[in-house]
């Protein structure tokens, strides 16, 4: 069957759009489809399920399907993939267009929902019963599951496949016409019993299910599995190139068989990139609905939640999406994203789009004993780094007017009644503290420096008060503090959003993804499907306690004129903006965009095979989440100087110094050369979980995992996981990988034929590496890691990769 000619490429633009997306893999095949003539032009597809709204996950995709097509002077289609009724809504559909909307991506009259379809997709199905490439099968889920056999035996035929296209026919039309019960029958393609591909045995391409679909409503009660659905829909759009992560490579076979069954011409083809995951997220759609229902945020739109409504409410900007997604690259193999390569995304369109003015967050009151009367200040909403950086000479008020830097001033009143941040002053100091103490100074930004003569305080010794003196310029003092009028500022709620959960990777390793539809590829439909199965409540154990924290306090009268949607930077304390869903006039509630730095960074230090995120030695003072870290105390230095002696690093070694729940953990650890390995694992793997009381694991049990791994016995991979999973249960970790048999110790003769298989299977990449492609090492690297499971060490993976390659 050939697709009608309505559906392929027209009036393409005669020049493409300024590229966005790096050169990769699928930009070859692009350039060498165009150059060949196989297609006329570039048409791609974003095929969400409307049951849930966009997140973060969905960025890279999105702006690679779209952008690949406007980098290339081609189309691009927005299709809602709609062909499973449950959990599936109007709402969704309609939240998914206004996010993509919201990103600038516009697709014109090319909207496509797959339900509009389901026709056609029968009769495509009809069209196989009759050619004999499917049968109805009336076998019991799990018989069906039983007969596919499994890796090492090959299928089994049903006593219902040999059924003649008559009797297929009769059955499937009654499927339609709803005279059997759920999971009585399904259809399945009929292929071969015998593939190593697990896929081609026999897939299911439709299913009787009897639910609302929230546009068809009950006219059908059979509906098409993905697999089935989803090639034909590319083929029906006149896609050219389909794009899908990593997982789907299996499926590329039925995909591939469908579009040569049906004689589809011209056909799309499917290709993999590799899945982009975030660190400190969660993607998945029931786990992110399951923090809805159960009251751990406010709704889909809660500023700590990854789904793009939320990052709207939160007041990051497309323009900041648009650039992390084109900052992450495409490749074959799938890839954690480092959460900071977002945030500075965000600070980074940040700096240059929000005025500076001041807030204090934390109050307590301050009395200029010498000033008489009220000062009018005029104050620069942007530091010189911004002007200097600007391209025309201009910047921008609060309202968007360029103007020049000397217009770029607010005016701020300094009256006798100041509010500063109450962090920044103390009664008892500790060694290295710039702010203001008794009788001490500090300058209040823009205005002149100040000493305190007095402070009071109230029954539990909180400072209530403090007196002082405004100072000449001759003055000195040692830090810089930020203030407001008491008189005339204005009062404001203060939400400080941190990140939603504490540990890099929530969902644990390795989680299986689920089809864009949430149907299990291996359907059981005698069994409920993913949204109604048992649920996974594991991951809300890692949620961050303090991801949010409400404050009371005062911002700067010159904000009250401002547009309702103006980012600034609150001087000292982050990016902030007005709530757009809570926020009054009369009672402004800032939320925080972002914070200034990599809080996070600061106290937690990266993997040892990673970059440091701050290559400055430790101060005495360390910014960190929440506050200033105070200095160490001379006998906490000397545990420092102890601890370094055993061989922790430094950084590790402050960290543990003045905890002392960390100090205790380690009271067992084996000295020697595991010691420096064991620390990081504590600071880095251990800590947050070792202060709720929830580490069961001995330190004395770790040395033998980190022997493991120096000998290359293990994986990193394999290590943090035995780590994560015995700190849960109490087993040692080496016990717990000598039982499940995680070593990575394969020999050199399995290594070898796993790699000749992967080899095998992918002619195409081989010779294209041969023919100086030698970045698809990186492609190979991943396929055998992929089938060892991560036992093999990637070193000599490299090296008999490389053999392999070599060898003709």
């Amino acid at each position: 069957m050939t697709v009608p000619d309505s559906s392929l490429p027209t009036a393409l633009p005669t020049a493409p759009t300024p590229a966005q997306v790096a050169p990769n893999f699928i930009t070859e095949i692009i350039e060498r489809d165009l150059q060949s003539g196989k297609y006329v032009g570039v048409v791609t597809r974003f095929p969400p399920e409307p049951n849930g709204y966009l997140h973060l996950g969905h960025t890279f995709a999105s702006f690679l399907d779209f952008q690949t097509a406007v980098q290339y002077g081609g189309r691009y289609h927005l299709r809602l993939d709609d062909t499973n009724p449950e959990g599936e809504s109007q709402e969704f559909a309609e939240g998914i267009m206004a996010d993509l909307r919201w990103l600038g991506w516009d697709w014109g009259e090319k909207l496509f929902y797959a339900s509009d379809n389901f026709e056609r997709y029968y009769q495509y199905a009809e069209q196989l019963i009759r050619q004999g490439d499917a049968y109805v099968d009336s076998v019991s889920g799990h018989e069906m599951a039983r007969l596919r056999g499994d890796a090492h035996t090959p299928g089994t035929p049903s006593g219902y496949r040999e059924r003649g296209a008559g009797e297929n026919l009769d059955l499937f039309r009654r499927m339609r016409a709803g005279e059997f019960a759920d999971g009585a029958h399904v259809l399945r393609g009929k292929i071969d019993l015998g593939s190593a591909n697990m896929k081609l045995r026999d897939p299911v391409l439709y299913r009787i299910k009897r639910a609302w679909h929230y546009r068809a409503g009950d006219a059908w009660c059979i509906y098409p599995m993905y697999d089935f659905q989803h090639p034909l829909q590319d083929a029906i759009e006149g896609i050219t190139h389909s794009m899908c992560s990593l997982e789907f490579v299996d499926n590329r076979a039925i995909y591939d068989w469908l579009m040569e069954r049906l004689s589809f011409a011209p056909r799309p083809h499917q290709y993999e990139f590799g899945r982009r995951s975030l660190e400190y997220t969660i993607v998945s759609k029931r786990k992110l609905r399951q923090l809805v229902e159960g009251g751990h945020v406010t709704g889909w739109d809660d500023p700590r939640m990854p789904t793009l409504r939320a990052q709207q409410r939160l007041g990051v900007t497309p323009d900041a999406v648009r650039a992390f997604a084109a900052q992450i690259g495409v490749s074959r193999t799938n890839r954690t994203v480092d959460i900071a390569v977002y945030e500075n995304a965000v600070r980074d369109d940040l700096n240059h789009r929000a005025p500076r003015v001041m807030a204090v967050l934390d109050p307590v009151r301050v009395t200029l004993d010498n000033l008489d009367g009220a000062r009018t200040l005029q104050l620069a909403y942007w530091p010189h780094d911004v002007i200097e950086a600007s391209s025309d000479g201009l910047v921008a008020l609060p309202g968007g007017e360029r103007v020049a830097p000397d217009q770029a001033v607010r005016d701020v009143p300094l009256t006798r009644e100041l509010f500063i941040e109450r962090e920044d002053f103390s009664a008892d100091p500790p060694k290295g503290y710039k702010r203001l103490t008794p009788g001490g100074t500090a300058r209040l930004r823009g205005a002149g420096i100040i000493r305190a003569d007095s402070f009071g305080t109230d029954d539990s010794g909180n400072v209530t008060h403090i007196h002082a003196t405004l100072l000449g310029e001759g003055a000195k003092a040692g830090g810089v503090i930020h203030w407001v009028s008491a008189e005339r500022a204005i009062p404001a709620e203060f939400r400080l959003y941190d990140r939603l959960f504490r540990v890099a990777n929530p969902e644990g390793h390795d989680e299986p993804t689920q089809n864009p539809d949430d149907i299990l590829p291996d359907f059981d439909p005698e069994q409920p499907g993913p949204e109604s199965g048992p649920l996974d409540t594991g991951f809300l154990r890692y949620l961050n306690p303090g991801s949010l924290r409400v404050m009371r306090g005062y911002v700067e009268a010159s904000v009250a004129s401002d547009p309702q949607d103006t980012r600034y930077q609150f001087e000292r304390q982050g990016y902030f903006w007005r709530d757009p869903v809570d926020s009054r006039a009369d009672a402004p509630v800032f939320g925080r965009i972002i914070t200034l730095k990599d809080a996070w960074a600061q106290t937690q230090k990266a993997e040892s095979s990673k970059p440091k995120a701050e290559g400055r030695k430790p101060k005495a003072e360390a910014v960190v989440a929440g506050g200033v870290q105070p200095a160490l105390t001379p006998q906490q230095e000397a545990g420092v100087t102890r601890l370094m002696g055993l061989g922790a690093a430094e950084g590790d070694a402050r960290t543990i110094a003045r905890d002392e729940t960390l100090l205790a953990f380690l009271a067992d650890a084996a000295l020697g050369d595991t010691f420096a390995q064991v620390t990081s694992w504590t600071v880095n793997d251990l800590a947050t979980p070792l202060r709720a009381g929830e580490v069961k694991v001995r330190a004395a049990d770790l040395a033998p995992l980190a022997d493991l791994l120096t000998a290359g016995k293990v994986t990193t991979r394999v290590a943090r996981d035995a780590l994560a999973r015995a700190a849960a249960s109490g087993e040692a970790p080496a016990a717990l990988i000598e039982r499940e048999g995680l070593s990575a110790g394969l020999d050199d003769a399995e290594l070898e034929r796993i790699v000749a298989g992967v080899l095998e299977k992918n002619p195409s990449e081989v010779e294209a590496y041969r023919g100086g492609k030698t970045a698809l090492l990186g492609f190979f690297t991943g396929q055998v890691m992929r089938a060892t499971q991560g036992k093999a060490e990637p070193g000599r993976v490299a090296g008999v990769l490389k053999d392999g390659l070599a060898a003709k």
